[in-house]
């Protein structure tokens, strides 16, 4: 398993759009999992918190852990709800095994993570050992000091530890070393260059998560320029944004540094996507066809990937004959969409306004009776009328939704994690 480098974001007293904003740059900088804390014993300052980490769950694709003020199990449900992977307990504030064991039966043995902070006098081996029998998935320790004693405890420990520490001295050589240790939680590499941390870091000797390419440019098949196409695809909705030509000194930095890279045939130079529009393409993963002349690239693109400002570079339409593009994975998106316009711009005569306009009680009300129109259609034997009542429950549901906030990108991310 590889370690891992772990940004952490102090989010007291800061405001929403800063927090987001770092955590995409965390994401698409090479980090590989966020680590996000308010401890804040506030009720108001909590919810706040809980609702920012709901939204930046949305925007990046890195695991994030949570940290909050924990002292009952509904305080652990409301943090993992927010879509964190992990949440962490604080030892100071929430030393009742019974909370973390009831979390642990509810969500599984790799969602708790315990952090020690005066480990010099609570750290030792029964307690790691007490925390792994509660179903604890790992332990962070904060500015530790790596004496004898202390490596030979994490050396025994068979709970895998998180070492948080600033790395004003940029050690994190040392503090990677341990067997044990699986990540360094840092705010070290902020507006630094995290490839290249890892890359130093692989160099000796340390498994990190860094882009490596599983065949080597000269396997490639090149045109007559030494040249090999990259089709670049969006890489959530497969969308076609653009092609441009590589050659191997681009192949190697758009490895390097995880951002599209190409040679300009016009300009007869490298070419880093991005550098003048801001409109960076962000490497997700790059294939290579079976005959191995074409690259396959999707990115996370920044603003429109198109010179012209169009969102993709393929708008000119030559032919077309007519057919049903539906796609079952869009329609509800684009029904969610209309419903969502409904309730900001409300619209005369809509049912949906309608619907807002009565309420939580209304809108529960029609799911409950389109739920019970679903068992009765079922039970007949032509499945015609079948479909229109779940069609009409589904609709209702997504209003239902809407009214509470959820969309579906919450939705699939939950449904993701119990796969």
């Amino acid at each position: 398993m590889y370690k891992k480098i772990i940004p952490y974001i102090n989010c007291e007293n800061e405001l929403p759009v800063n927090i987001i904003n770092e955590a995409v740059q965390y994401d698409i900088g090479g980090a590989d999992e966020l680590f996000v804390y308010n401890y804040s014993k506030d009720e108001a300052s909590r919810e706040e918190f809980l609702g920012v980490v709901k939204e930046l769950t949305k925007q990046i694709d890195i695991p994030v852990i949570i940290g909050c003020f924990v002292k009952r199990f509904e305080d652990v449900k409301k943090a993992l709800y927010t879509g964190a992977s992990y949440v962490v307990v604080k030892n100071s504030i929430c030393n009742d095994d019974n909370v973390i064991k009831e979390a642990t039966d509810r969500f599984g043995k790799d969602k708790i993570i315990v952090e020690i902070e005066d480990y010099k006098d609570s750290y030792n081996q029964d307690l790691m050992d007490h925390f792994l029998e509660i179903g604890v998935y790992a332990c962070i320790l904060k500015h530790v000091e790596l004496s004898k004693d202390f490596m030979e405890i994490i050396d025994a420990s068979k709970l895998p530890i998180i070492i948080r520490d600033s790395l004003s001295r940029n050690d994190i050589l040392s503090l990677m070393e341990p067997q044990n240790i699986i990540g360094v939680s840092t705010n070290y590499y902020k507006n630094k260059d995290m490839f290249k941390a890892k890359r130093s870091l692989k160099a000796q000797s340390i498994d990190v998560n860094t882009f490596d390419s599983s065949m080597d440019f000269h396997e490639f098949k090149l045109n007559s320029d030494g040249l090999i196409p990259a089709i670049v695809q969006d890489y959530k909705t497969s969308e076609v944004l653009m092609m441009a030509y590589m050659d191997e000194e681009a192949y190697h930095k758009t490895i390097e540094t995880g951002k599209m890279t190409y040679h300009s045939r016009s300009r007869n130079e490298l070419w880093v996507k991005g550098d003048t529009s801001g409109h960076y393409q962000y490497v997700k993963s790059l294939s290579i066809d079976c005959d191995k002349d074409t690259i396959l690239a999707k990115v996370a693109q920044v603003g429109p990937a198109c010179h012209t400002g169009s969102r993709s570079c393929f708008f000119n339409e030559l032919v077309k004959k007519e057919y049903d593009d539906t796609n079952p994975l869009t329609v509800f998106q684009d029904v969610y969409d209309v419903i969502m316009d409904r309730k900001k711009n409300p619209k005369e005569g809509s049912y949906t306004n309608y619907l807002f306009d009565k309420g939580i009680d209304k809108i529960l009300k029609k799911c409950g009776e389109e739920a019970t129109e679903i068992i009765i259609a079922a039970k007949n034997p032509d499945a015609e009328e079948l479909k229109y009542e779940i069609s009409d429950f589904l609709y209702h549901m997504m209003v239902l939704m809407a009214e509470c906030n959820l969309d579906w990108s919450d939705i699939v991310k939950e449904l993701a994690h119990r796969r």
